[in-house]
C-alpha cells in the first residue's frame, strides 16, 4: 500500500515529508552500519548514532523534523508514559511481525521498567500493517481495544505467542485476544474494529510510516533518531540515554 497523496492545504508540506522520507531511509542504513561496525567497548554503537555530537547540519535538521512526529497527546490510548517525558520513542510495528514480537517480549518490558515508569520515556505506538489484510484487522482490533483502555493488554496478548502470526487474526482469535486483554464490551469491540474511525486511525499511522521510508517492521524513532529492527536492549538503552542527555542540555540552554 502506498501512502495517500496530500492535497489542498497540506500540499505545501509534501516536499518536506518526501525529503524527510528519503533522509529517514538513509539514516536507518547509516545507523545499522554504525551499530554493526561498533567495537566491543560500545564505540560506534547506538549511543553515538543517537547523540548530537558528530551529526551533520542536514542530519540535525532531519532529527528536529522527525522529533515533531511525537504527538504527546495525554489522551492517546496507544501510548504509555508521561506526555512531557524528555524522550519519546515512536514504534512502527505490525502484529504479524515476528521481530516485533521479539522486541515486545524480550526488550520492551525492561525499557518500561527502567525508563517509562521513571518518567524518562514515553512510547507511542504506530500501527504499520505490512503483511496484508490479517495484519490490518489486528491493527484495527488493537485500536478498538484501546477505545476501552486495553490497548497495551491486547498488545501483550497478541505478542505473547511466538506463533501468533501462524494462528492468524480471524474474528474468533481477535475475540479471544480481546477477552484475554480484559476488554469488557465485546460487542462494542467488534463494532469499533470494523468502523470507519478504526480504518482512518490505522491508515494515518500507516501512511506516516511509509512517508518516512519505514517499509519494514519494527522501526523506531527515539527523539527523532532512527533505530531499525529488534536491536539488542543495549542499543535502545544507549539511544534513550543519549536522547535524555541531549534533551537536558537543550533545556539548560547549553
Amino acid at each position: 500500500m502506498a501512502p495517500a497523496t496530500p492535497s489542498g492545504r497540506k500540499t505545501s508540506r509534501r516536499g518536506i515529508v518526501i525529503g524527510i522520507g528519503v533522509a529517514f531511509a538513509a539514516l536507518l542504513l547509516g545507523f545499522l552500519s554504525q551499530f554493526a561496525t561498533g567495537s566491543s567497548d560500545g564505540s560506534g554503537g547506538a549511543g553515538d548514532a543517537a547523540s548530537d555530537a558528530g551529526a551533520s547540519g542536514s542530519e540535525a535538521d532531519t532529527y528536529a523534523q522527525l522529533t515533531k512526529l511525537a504527538r504527546r497527546d495525554p489522551g492517546d490510548k496507544l501510548a504509555q508514559g508521561r506526555a512531557d517525558a524528555p524522550v519519546v520513542m515512536i514504534e512502527y510495528a505490525d502484529f504479524g511481525c515476528s521481530f516485533c514480537g521479539k522486541f515486545a517480549r524480550d526488550t520492551e518490558p525492561g525499557l518500561v521498567k527502567k525508563y517509562v515508569d521513571r518518567g524518562v520515556l514515553r512510547i507511542e505506538w504506530r500501527n504499520l500493517p505490512i503483511f496484508g489484510k490479517a495484519s490490518e484487522r489486528a491493527a484495527r482490533a488493537s485500536w478498538a481495544a484501546g477505545r476501552q483502555g486495553r490497548f497495551w493488554e491486547f498488545h501483550k496478548a497478541a505478542y505473547a505467542d511466538e506463533d501468533s502470526k501462524a494462528k492468524g487474526f480471524g474474528a474468533d482469535r481477535l475475540d479471544a485476544l480481546a477477552r484475554e486483554a480484559g476488554v469488557d464490551d465485546l460487542k462494542r469491540f467488534r463494532n469499533d474494529l470494523d468502523s470507519a474511525a478504526a480504518r482512518k486511525a490505522v491508515r494515518r499511522d500507516q501512511q506516516e510510516g511509509y512517508r518516512l521510508g519505514a517499509s519494514s517492521t519494527p522501526s523506531f524513532l527515539v527523539n527523532g533518531r532512527p533505530i531499525a529492527g529488534a536491536q539488542p536492549p543495549e542499543a535502545f538503552a544507549q539511544a534513550i540515554d543519549a536522547a535524555r542527555e541531549a534533551a537536558g542540555r537543550k533545556a539548560a540552554g547549553k
